[in-house]
């Protein structure tokens, strides 16, 4: 005999999603776009075919699939759509690590800005995707929420472009990390859209 069992009450009480679980993206050359983010995210391959392909680092099944649809052309950035899917990572010093291991792969960040927030490189990948690696500048979110309230994001919602060569050095140096990613305020002529790029 099976016991009953009642669902939430999803009325009165707030269900939300457990975790983001995985992104997946048409893509123009399968084989291509498996090899570059297999690299650029150090994955595996949980599953693959000649028409898909799974990629995870971690222990989730998947978190970027891959469908191959070669007829399709690049998305237009004239169209609404994906803007850019983030990975963060555990620390400073691992996202500058890596940020140089795909150096020496020709990998090279097309925008690399200090948000605030975070420090984030991002990459396109071989149709366009934007692809952000960021490491959390803040510990905890009621920092970030401050950082918010501070009016700091008013006057520069998009941050500050920098040198991620001259980061890496400043930190091999040993300067302070609290040092290294304070953001500066805009100088005389800059705006938001001054450290833009698309």
């Amino acid at each position: 005999m099976s016991t009953r069992r009642q669902l939430p009450d999803a009325r009165s009480t707030a269900i939300r999603p457990a975790k983001l679980a995985h992104v997946v993206l048409r893509v123009s050359n399968l084989e291509r776009s498996r090899d570059w983010y297999l690299k650029v995210l150090q994955a595996r391959v949980a599953f693959g075919n000649e028409m898909l392909s799974f990629l995870t680092y971690d222990d989730e099944h998947h978190r970027i699939g891959l469908i191959a649809r070669p007829e399709l052309g690049r998305e237009a950035d004239t169209h609404t759509g994906l803007e850019h899917i983030a990975f963060t990572y555990g620390s400073l010093g691992e996202l500058l690590a890596t940020y140089r291991r795909l150096r020496s792969l020709d990998f090279q960040p097309y925008w690399c800005i200090n948000h605030g927030p975070t420090i984030s490189l991002y990459y396109k990948d071989p149709d366009g995707h934007r692809l952000e690696l960021q490491h959390d500048v803040f510990e905890h979110a009621e920092d970030v929420t401050a950082f918010f309230a501070s009016g700091a994001y008013q006057e520069n919602f998009m941050g500050i472009v920098f040198d991620p060569e001259e980061m890496a050095a400043r930190f091999e140096a040993g300067e302070p990390l609290a040092e290294i990613t304070k953001r500066r305020g805009l100088r005389e002529g800059e705006t938001p859209w001054t450290m833009f790029v698309g």
